[in-house]
């Protein structure tokens, strides 16, 4: 019995060794990885920054700070500040920040994010004091640029650089928001009432220039009609003077053709049927005396 007490005692003495061993292993033995950094202190003196990769600490005299090198956000809420012309307004943003130097970012400040948010803070009442209200609302890109500009004069000896601020809402007093509204609705009436008024004139315009057009090409028409009219008549006029040349002509050739015996005796009709009328005129036509004359020497001649 006293052999198994003393062989459990060193079973559990080794044991005990063992898991002391494998504490201060797991201790000695550390994984960093790429976007990380160790900041070893040696008995309360900094010898560096360590990693990435597999790192080997003393135990006991050996303590280390992990530091992110990746790029982080933080949100500052909302924040009352007054502006230049005494106007108070919330404010919240965001800031974006990178370790440049982890061995700085432990050395030179207790706690980083809190010392910074504080700073934060105290800065955009430090840039809004200084603006008016309405170049806070205009001119936030401006107001982004500054707030970086002095926070990274800051952080700078803290070993950290802030890359970017973006500002996400501004809210301004309730009576300034009611004004703004309304000068919305006034600026959309007016570019309502503009918008309308331009497409009257364009309207008009259009109107205008297609009465225009109507016109000119009325005109052209009335134009080409009556030069086709004339034309035409020219034409007709042509056709009928060459027709009436054409009967007299034929008129002539069959005229050349008669008895002037016939011819008298027709001139002699046509006298005897003005005689029958009613008339007290006489008619004597020019042949007469031609008439007379032919009759007398056909007379004479029988005689």
């Amino acid at each position: 019995m006293d052999f198994l007490s003393e062989g459990t005692l060193i079973l559990c003495l080794i044991g005990g060794i063992i898991l002391v061993l494998l504490g201060f292993l797991f201790q000695a033995i550390r994984v960093v990885a790429e976007y990380e950094r160790l900041v070893v202190f040696r008995l309360g003196r900094c010898v560096g920054a360590r990693g990435p990769g597999i790192i080997i600490l003393i135990p006991i005299v050996d303590r280390a700070v992990k530091v992110d090198l990746r790029e982080q956000v933080r949100e500052i809420p909302h924040q009352s500040s007054i502006s230049k012309d005494n106007a108070p307004i919330s404010i919240d943003f965001l800031w974006y920040y990178k370790v440049l130097d982890p061995q700085e970012s432990v050395l030179q400040v207790g706690n980083f994010e809190s010392a910074a948010q504080g700073m934060a803070t105290t800065t955009l009442r430090a840039v809004i004091g200084g603006i008016v209200l309405d170049d806070v609302l205009s001119e936030r890109e401006h107001i982004n640029n500054m707030l970086r500009t002095r926070l990274d004069e800051v952080t700078e000896r803290w070993g950290v650089k802030v890359t970017n601020v973006e500002i996400r809402e501004i809210i301004p007093p309730r009576e300034v928001q009611d004004a703004m509204n309304r000068q919305m609705s006034a600026e959309r009436i007016r570019r309502a009432v503009v918008t309308e008024s331009t497409g009257t004139r364009e309207a008009a315009i259009n109107v205008a220039e297609g009465e225009k057009q109507a016109a000119i090409l009325r005109a052209e028409g009335d134009k080409q009609s009556s030069i086709l009219k004339a034309e035409g008549e020219k034409q007709a006029q042509l056709l009928r003077a060459q027709g009436f040349s054409a009967a007299l002509e034929n008129i002539y050739q069959v005229a050349q053709t008669v008895d002037p015996k016939t011819i008298t005796l027709q001139y002699f009709e046509t006298l005897k049927s003005i005689g029958l009328g009613a008339s007290t005129k006489w008619i004597l036509p020019l042949e007469l005396t031609d008439l007379l004359t032919s009759l007398t020497e056909r007379f004479g001649t029988k005689e």
